[in-house]
């Protein structure tokens, strides 16, 4: 039999689960040939799954069904989830009740350590940083998810103007959920105090600003189509020149839909709606000039270069050519890097030192035992599908190397690639396998620490709020879930007792 295992991950997205559950799943518990394992998530947010919770638009409930995976993978009694809890060298300013657990007490106490830390940094536009006239979106997306930094409320009552600088799917969330009726929000996992803000705002156009073309814009169609059928909402026509493809260019599937939704137009006539929103195409930021006066309804000014795209490098160049778009906030929405605080963090890549799955050294070499799996490996890019596929590579790879001689091991990884071993083992070769850091057994005693069982009490208690509301769930702050995490922790020792 293999010797034990006993992994720790660090992260408790959709990338961390899917490891988790392909690891369990791949090793049966009463497999005699499975080794002996234990499976420890690890996160800094207090409730689990990560984007799903705190980064999905509430209005795509449909997304977030593989949480019912997560919660199937939570029931093997190997494995255990410990939130409210950062992993790292210096303390987490941003979530001031977060426990502090340094990166040294996870490698004395664990085997084998998985990074699913993701990309929770955004990207700043250079020409236009922070102030009060420009956020990055995910200030808003984090506002509207309730998460537990707590972001202030943005000031929508304030603002009849609102630019997005980038055309991915996130702008598309945020303009949709700003031209969207809060009556109609209601029925999703929307916070009443969210409903309340969006309730006294003064949108009245959205526009979203891309360097490139429409060919090159990131929105998918489905996100593009739920724009243009917003009830509430009219788009604004597109020049018709911009909408006819280069002679000579074979378009994707997706490429002839978008021009295609883009030509047909909104549901709703220009003029019609009492909100709108708008693309502009070909357009990046030079600089943002502050409303001169005190006055609320004076506008900034945004000034952004005309471009083309250079059709060698498919990269925007400017004309020369300026124009000046008035606007009450600017919201960046540019992508995300990892968190330059975390270990074996490249700031050349903006994600982790990797390479097929595993940590690497400054010098290419593969950190013994060490792995890290989705954004925090490859970046911020794709989706939940394709998160799940590098997840399930991410744990062949891990399985390749606790049981290499096991027939899912041989069925399921793929060749190792060529790739020098770091002669340093940073990890406990032979842990207990039960013991938890000291930090976190406090954690647990003081209440601190919200475990997979706490959350499902919380999480029906939300959805229970939610019913009563007619919603889909009523979202608890962390001071709000402590009561029932006591209670939990509670029934847990009459339990054991």
């Amino acid at each position: 039999m293999p010797p034990p295992v006993k992994l720790a991950i660090i992260g408790g997205g959709p990338s961390a689960f899917y490891v988790a559950s392909r690891l369990l799943s791949l090793l049966p518990l009463k497999d005699p040939m499975s080794p002996p394992l234990r499976v420890h998530m690890y996160d800094r947010l207090w409730a689990p799954h990560g984007l799903v919770r705190y980064g999905v638009a509430p209005d795509h409930p449909e997304v977030k069904n593989c949480t019912n995976k997560f919660d199937a993978t939570a029931t093997d009694p190997r494995f255990r989830f410990f939130g409210n809890v950062n992993v790292g060298s210096t303390p987490l300013h941003s979530i001031p009740h977060v426990l502090h657990l340094p990166l040294t007490s996870i490698l004395n106490n664990y085997s084998h350590l998985l990074f699913a830390t993701g990309c929770t940094i955004p990207t700043l536009h250079p020409a236009i940083p922070p102030s009060v006239c420009c956020i990055p979106a995910l200030s808003l997306v984090h506002w509207y998810t309730q998460h537990p930094s707590q972001p202030t409320p943005p000031a929508l009552d304030k603002i009849s103007h609102l630019t997005l600088i980038g055309q991915g799917n996130v702008s598309l969330d945020i303009a949709r959920i700003l031209l969207t009726s809060p009556s109609v929000l209601r029925q999703y996992d929307v916070s009443e105090r969210v409903l309340e803000v969006l309730s006294r705002s003064t949108v009245k156009h959205v526009s979203i600003v891309g360097r490139r073309g429409p060919l090159e814009a990131a929105f998918t169609t489905k996100e593009l189509r739920e724009m243009i059928n917003l009830p509430e909402a009219s788009m604004i026509p597109i020049d018709p020149t911009l909408l006819t493809p280069p002679s000579g260019v074979t378009l994707t599937r997706q490429q002839r839909r978008t021009l295609e939704l883009l030509q047909k137009g909104s549901k709703n006539l220009p003029g019609s709606t009492p909100k709108s929103w708008s693309l502009h195409f070909y357009r990046s930021p030079t600089s943002l000039t502050p409303p001169s006066g005190a006055s609320t309804l004076e506008m900034a000014n945004l000034t952004l270069a005309h471009t083309l795209l250079d059709p060698a490098t498919s990269r925007a160049v400017p004309t020369g050519e300026t124009s000046t778009l008035p606007t009450s906030l600017v919201v960046t929405s540019l992508g995300f890097q990892a968190d330059p605080e975390t270990t074996f963090f490249d700031p050349a890549l903006r994600h982790l030192r990797s390479s097929a799955g595993r940590i690497t050294s400054s010098e290419g070499l593969a950190l013994k035992n060490i792995y890290a799996s989705g954004w925090a490996a490859s970046g911020a890019k794709g989706v939940l599908a394709s998160t799940m596929i590098n997840a399930y590579a991410v744990a062949s790879t891990i399985l390749s190397d606790i049981a290499p001689s096991s027939k899912a091991a041989t069925t399921t990884a793929p060749p190792p690639p060529e790739m020098g071993m770091a002669p340093d083992e940073l990890l406990n070769r032979h842990p207990d396998l039960d013991a938890l850091p000291s930090e976190i057994a406090h954690g647990i005693k003081d209440g601190m620490v919200c475990q997979y069982d706490d959350w499902k009490v919380i999480d029906a208690e939300e959805v229970r709020r939610g019913e009563a509301l007619g919603k889909e769930r009523e979202r608890m702050a962390w001071d709000e879930a402590l009561p029932f995490i006591a209670l939990s922790r509670d029934a847990r020792a009459a339990v054991i007792g």
